[in-house]
């Protein structure tokens, strides 16, 4: 039987046929420009550092480089050896947060482990952000959360990378730089606090507080917008790289993922994670499917679970535009 990380997973799924009560509506600033997507069919620790140096945004002071560790070996992650390249141009630090549903990394003691098991530690210095706790970001919209509960140890760095794994994922839908900033920078009880739009701020009983679809989702583009502001502040500054390989329909936060359907396609970076996620998602929904590279299990993932409605949310809140040109690398 194929293993489920997620205990209350089918509550997500339930949500969707649910009506949930829906808070008063806010009036956002939109972005309404034409953002620049960089692309490259080539998927090669070269190409990742050429396509970081093709956004034109230098990192500067103390470099953060949000992945995600994966929840086993079996996981779809990005390797250590793919992404050290990157890490040696900027002198990064790899920053990850723990999770809230257990398995290898709920605890910052067993996330090292796992994290050694797999060696990132033999790459560069790796920070557990909320090893200490969890600091609070405001968010600009305020519809499910009230706040953003990121790890502590946000507040080291002064440039970030999200650089994220393009996937599915059992709740999310999908999985690209939105998911990376939200529920990948939360703390274990920040992650908790958006899985339950609101309801829970503590891991603890999270569970069952899971089942506002909608609002899980909405909750992810308003954390994954606080943590945008959060860094462009003056001094600080963001970019955003989403690799398009191994697509399976589950998360690397699943232990044991169906295998991809769908071939490996490319890497895309912007300076906007909105057009980013959406010329991913572009991608998949118009993909030319066959027998043997077919995208369509990866579509339907996205479809059961909402999964456009967070970057729909993300642009209705101002985070980034759905309007987009490819460049691509040649």
């Amino acid at each position: 039987m194929k293993q489920i990380i997620f205990p209350l997973l089918l509550l997500a799924a339930t949500a969707l046929n649910c009506t949930a009560q829906q808070p008063k509506q806010e009036t956002y600033q939109q972005i309404d420009t034409v953002a620049t997507v960089y692309m490259t069919r080539d998927i090669s620790p070269e190409s990742l550092v050429r396509i970081y140096k093709a956004l034109g945004v230098k990192a500067k002071g103390r470099v953060a480089i949000k992945i995600s560790t994966g929840e086993s070996n079996k996981t779809n992650h990005l390797r250590p050896d793919f992404i050290s390249p990157l890490v040696n141009e900027v002198n990064g630090t790899l920053v990850e947060c723990n999770t809230a549903y257990g398995g290898s990394r709920s605890t910052t003691e067993a996330h090292m482990k796992a994290i050694s098991e797999r060696g990132y530690d033999k790459i560069a210095k790796v920070d557990i952000m909320d090893a200490d706790g969890s600091m609070e970001l405001p968010v600009r919209d305020t519809t499910w959360i009230k706040t953003n509960l990121v790890g502590s140890h946000l507040a080291n760095y002064d440039f970030m990378i999200n650089l994220a794994h393009f996937k599915g994922h059992q709740m999310g839908g999908f999985g690209g730089v939105l998911k990376n900033q939200s529920i990948g920078i939360a703390s274990a009880d920040g992650k908790a606090y958006i899985h339950t739009a609101g309801k829970q701020k503590t891991v603890e009983g999270m569970w069952k507080h899971v089942g506002n679809q909608d609002g899980f989702l909405e909750s992810m583009a308003s954390a994954a917008a606080s943590v945008h502001d959060y860094f462009k502040q003056e001094g600080k500054d963001i970019v955003y790289i989403n690799v398009m390989n191994n697509m399976s329909i589950d998360c690397d936060c699943n232990g044991n993922p169906q295998h991809p359907m769908i071939k490996d396609y490319g890497i895309m970076a912007s300076t906007d994670p909105v057009a980013l996620d959406k010329a991913c998602l572009d991608v998949v929904f118009n993909y030319d499917s066959k027998e043997g590279d077919t995208a369509i299990p990866l579509q339907n993932r996205i479809k059961e679970m909402h999964g456009t409605l967070t970057v729909e949310h993300a642009a209705k809140i101002g985070l980034g535009s759905t309007k987009y040109k490819i460049v691509e690398l040649k």
